[in-house]
């Protein structure tokens, strides 16, 4: 895997400046979901993040299509699976997106909502169907396969206080708060780890991994949306962490599903390379405070953003802080 991670970082595909005009599609779908923060709407709040996000992703000079979205075709005005999005003039491109990933949190003005974008070289991101995953994921500079979605929660917390050189009861792990996870939360408590419990969120929760000493979480456990999977693996991919993820089925019509999208050995373990690889670009905005970004703030003068961009092929990382003072621009996406 880290070999696969510098070969993709060794050829850049993808013009860099999509890299800050990515970050325009993310300001844009936040600052408009941003407006409904804890009105109890989901669904207005989800869909004014999707109609923003659409108009500029459309002025983006990609040739793009979704492979990660709100859903399939006819389920539109969502950005769907299979939808074309960008000006039809630059580059093939696979995106994955979440407009208003945390609708609930949003309607309720709770932490870690965010909207999310990640665009990766034509091929580069799994399609991967609308069912959930079994994830686990760790942040960067830790040696490959230090974590194992075969091993036990108590064996993956004890390998990585180890290789982190802390005891266990040092390691944070992030699990998202459903009745699902009773043993894997009783496992962590049982060995000593402090755990962090989501509500909802959990490409938040990967990525929250990415970055311990600013967070406190130092792994992600649990089972979640494959689709929120490959867009937490698509960051992963950019600094260098370790995900692994296996789809779960719950329906013959689910297993059909995955195979005509491709998927031959829908059992099967898959790494952070299975789910993004290649040059891939990462963008999200926060929606709601969070653990790493801001939520949008509402000045007399200004729209502010807080967005992280990474770029695979390059490492790095860019954190921009930003005040919008054409409010009009905004309030013509919704």
């Amino acid at each position: 895997m880290a070999e696969a991670l510098r070969a993709a970082r060794s050829v850049p595909a993808l013009d860099r400046i999509l890299s800050l005009e990515l970050a325009r599609v993310t300001e844009r779908a936040a600052v408009a979901a941003a407006r409904f923060r804890g009105r109890g709407d989901e669904r207005a709040a989800d869909q004014a993040a999707v109609d923003a996000m659409r108009l500029e992703l459309n002025r983006l000079p990609i040739d793009a299509m979704v492979v990660i979205g709100e859903g399939e075709r006819d389920e539109a005005p969502m950005l769907y699976i299979g939808e074309e999005v960008g000006n039809r003039k630059g580059p093939k491109v696979d995106v994955a997106l979440d407009p208003l990933e945390g609708t609930t949190i949003c309607a309720k003005n709770g932490p870690n909502a965010l909207a999310v974008v990640a665009i990766a070289e034509k091929g580069g991101l799994l399609n991967a169907p609308d069912v959930y995953m079994e994830k686990i994921a760790i942040g960067p500079g830790y040696p490959s396969g230090i974590v194992d979605l075969d091993a036990s929660p108590g064996e993956n917390v004890r390998a990585l206080a180890k290789a982190k050189g802390v005891d266990v009861g040092h390691i944070a792990a992030c699990v998202l708060e459903r009745p699902r996870h009773a043993a894997i939360i009783e496992e962590l408590r049982s060995v000593g780890a402090a755990i962090r419990l989501i509500g909802d969120g959990d490409v938040a929760g990967v990525i929250d991994a990415t970055e311990p000493e600013m967070t406190g979480i130092d792994i992600y456990l649990g089972i979640g949306g494959a689709p929120e999977g490959v867009l937490a693996a698509a960051a992963l991919s950019c600094i260098g962490g370790q995900m692994q993820g296996r789809l779960i089925f719950d329906s013959e019509t689910a297993r059909q599903r995955a195979r005509q999208m491709g998927h031959t050995d829908i059992n099967r373990k898959l790494d952070m390379t299975d789910m993004a690889h290649g040059d891939v670009l990462f963008a999200a905005t926060g929606v709601t405070d969070g653990n790493l970004l801001e939520g949008v703030r509402f000045t007399k003068k200004a729209i502010v953003t807080h967005t992280v961009v990474m770029r695979s092929s390059s490492g790095t990382v860019r954190w921009i802080k930003a005040e919008h003072q054409d409010l009009d621009k905004f309030d013509d996406a919704i």
